[in-house]
């Protein structure tokens, strides 16, 4: 029986595991990163995109720490654009298309090339604790690999099955072996685990669909990337659309007439899936006077002849699926590359985590990813990041790193998750984050370059970079706040393109720049100050949205520093609540459960009520007394 010894363990190797072996690694620890199959290493089972709706804004604050999916994501995109410009910049967010083989090689070359990393094609079945404390794994063949932490970050692959139609095998995603042992280690130490589903449409031949039915869906040119360090961009001329169709009627009219038949509603599947990505079969059911859906046919590969069909999950049999993929306008005559099919796995309930992501009553043991209960790519690495940050930060002996809903979309992510938990997998939205304006797609770095940096994630050179970025913004901010346009002439013109007749002469340019239509590309012509001074594009968006918005951003960090004054009262931990006067039972029951650290923590359990959060602070005021 072979013996081996690292720092940390990282089980798994999708983007949760990926981030959590380079954050582990970076910050000087031997890192095994242990999966079953190396070759797919940050693969992409479902749809190939990175970000999205909130999703692109945790890409960028993942590369603001120091992580690696923005900068990976940025080589050659199949295609890129910004989502929502016509709205607020508070839900402004970059999705780009990546390549489903060349995104997962450029991955693996990162991991490759950062020293502290080793990773190995293992089975993990057991987790080997003493005094409560981590001591290692043991893998299928027996063998031990001690470690002083172990990250789980197994995704959808822990006793996973799929399912289609009435078909049902032991698999994980694209059909890769499941995961066995693992779960019933966990269960052994006490955690709850449970089941959760979630599934992946077709794919089909890109040459056997008739896209002259389609309507194109382009992507955009500019500087658009989701890392800071990124200064190539992809044009438009090397990207690849994407394309808009439409369900019908009689597509309709099928699917109810085999509803029983797809393993989602056969008694075959018993985990809960994704409210907000759910199959075609639930589309139907839930809006039944809908005449239509839009799918989206999206591709995989730059080299190859692979088409997502992206709205298309389902649980039916292959037969009925290329029934009902024929129906699809333009892809009457579609040859399928691969099935569509749905995935159980089991999941660890995440309200026994604690705000680090470390399991609550053993020492060095965090989870990351899918099985803590979210779905996603970016949720994931996010999740990922943090959790290798507090694996690290644990055996440095130093004091976790935790994020507040006001500093991060991932500080939003696990306050949910730690706090009020899931019963489906848990999809970052901007409606979760009650300070969208403070958590924009451009301000990522300012909100968390300085913490990656002292974790050692960020270099010195990306250091300096962003430095540099904060003082031109602060010049403009003061050239503005200072000076009037010396080009009256041209600012005339701008103006006048904007919509006003007046001149607003004699106003300073800060003022100018906060009315409605007025944009800095266009003001800073008037002024001789800038005629030498370069802005980046990303500079001109935080310059813009801090002016613009300037009451509304100052509203919500009010607001924001009342509720961090909660935060920084911390709750005794030697109460035992079920004694407490004065706080109502279901209260009771829940701070015993969760045991939160802070008032702010307990604040946002379900259950405790405003009531309950004063009289917990006239008791800790009585106590301090």
């Amino acid at each position: 029986m072979a013996y081996e010894k690292y720092d940390v363990i990282v089980v798994g190797g999708g983007h949760a595991g990926v981030e959590a072996a380079h954050a582990c690694a970076k910050m000087g620890f031997r890192t095994l990163l242990s999966c079953l199959n190396p070759e797919l290493i940050a693969n992409t089972p479902c749809n190939p995109h990175i970000g999205g709706s909130a999703k692109g804004i945790v890409v960028r604050e993942i590369d603001a720490l120091g992580g690696i999916m923005g900068k990976c994501a940025d080589i050659a995109p199949l295609q890129i654009k910004m989502l929502n410009r016509s709205k607020g910049p508070g839900v402004q967010c970059l999705r780009a298309q990546v390549d489903k083989k060349e995104y997962p090689k450029h991955v693996q070359n990162f991991l490759k090339n950062t020293p502290n990393i080793f990773i190995k094609k293992i089975e993990i079945k057991d987790i080997v604790i003493k005094d409560k404390r981590v001591e290692g794994v043991y893998d299928s063949n027996g063998n031990f690999l001690e470690a002083k932490a172990v990250i789980l970050t197994t995704g959808t692959y822990l006793d996973s099955r799929i399912f289609r139609g009435y078909h049902a095998e032991d698999a994980g995603p694209d059909g890769e072996n499941a995961s066995h042992g693992l779960a019933a280690s966990l269960r052994k130490l006490g955690f709850r685990l449970f089941r959760l589903k979630t599934g992946t449409p077709p794919r089909l031949d890109t040459a056997t669909i008739d896209f002259s039915k389609a309507e194109i869906e382009p992507g955009e040119d500019g500087p658009l990337a989701f890392s800071y360090s990124t200064k190539t961009y992809t044009p438009l001329d090397k990207q690849m659309p994407c394309f808009l169709i439409r369900t019908n009627e009689a597509l309709h009219q099928l699917i109810r007439d085999h509803l029983k038949e797809s393993a989602l509603y056969n008694g075959l599947i018993t985990g809960v899936g994704p409210r907000y990505c759910p199959s075609i079969e639930a589309k139907i059911l839930r809006f039944p006077d809908k005449k239509e859906h839009q799918l989206f046919l999206e591709p995989e590969f730059r080299d190859d002849h692979s088409t997502y069909v992206q709205g298309f999950s389902t649980g039916f049999s292959k037969e009925l699926q290329e029934k009902m993929v024929h129906m699809l306008p333009g892809c009457e005559n579609a040859k399928f590359l691969k099935y569509a099919y749905q995935i159980e796995y089991e999941a660890i309930e995440p309200q026994q985590l604690l705000p680090s992501l470390a399991l609550r009553g053993y020492e060095g043991l965090y989870a990351a990813g899918q099985i803590i209960g979210t779905s996603g790519y970016e949720e994931a690495a996010g999740l990922g990041l943090l959790a290798g940050i507090n694996a690290s930060r644990f055996l440095k002996k130093e004091e976790p790193l935790i994020l507040r809903r006001d500093q991060a979309y991932l500080g939003v992510m696990v306050d949910d998750l730690v706090m009020k938990g899931t019963k489906e997998p848990y999809r970052l939205m901007s409606s979760r984050a009650e300070y969208r304006l403070l958590l924009r797609h451009d301000n990522a770095d300012i909100r968390l370059r300085e913490i990656g940096y002292a974790n050692g994630l960020v270099s010195e050179v990306e250091y300096q970079e962003f430095n540099k970025r904060k003082e031109r913004i602060k010049n403009v901010i003061e050239i503005l706040t200072s000076k009037t346009p010396d080009r009256h002439e041209i600012l005339l013109d701008v103006l006048q393109e904007a919509g006003y007749d007046s001149p607003f002469q004699g106003q300073r340019g800060i003022a100018l720049l906060k009315r409605p239509g007025i944009r800095f590309e266009n003001l800073k012509k008037s002024y001789s100050d800038f005629d030498d001074f370069i802005l980046e594009p990303i500079d001109e968006l935080t310059l813009e949205s801090e002016v613009k918005y300037e009451g509304y951003i100052a509203r919500q960090k009010e607001e924001a520093e009342r509720l961090k004054k909660l935060e920084d009262i911390v709750l005794p931990r030697n109460w035992n609540y079920s004694q407490l006067e004065g706080i109502s039972l279901e209260a009771r029951e829940k701070l015993s459960q969760f045991a939160p650290r802070t008032l702010g923590q307990a604040s946002r359990l379900p259950g405790v009520d405003p009531s309950d959060i004063a009289n917990l602070l006239l008791l800790i005021k009585k106590e301090q007394q």
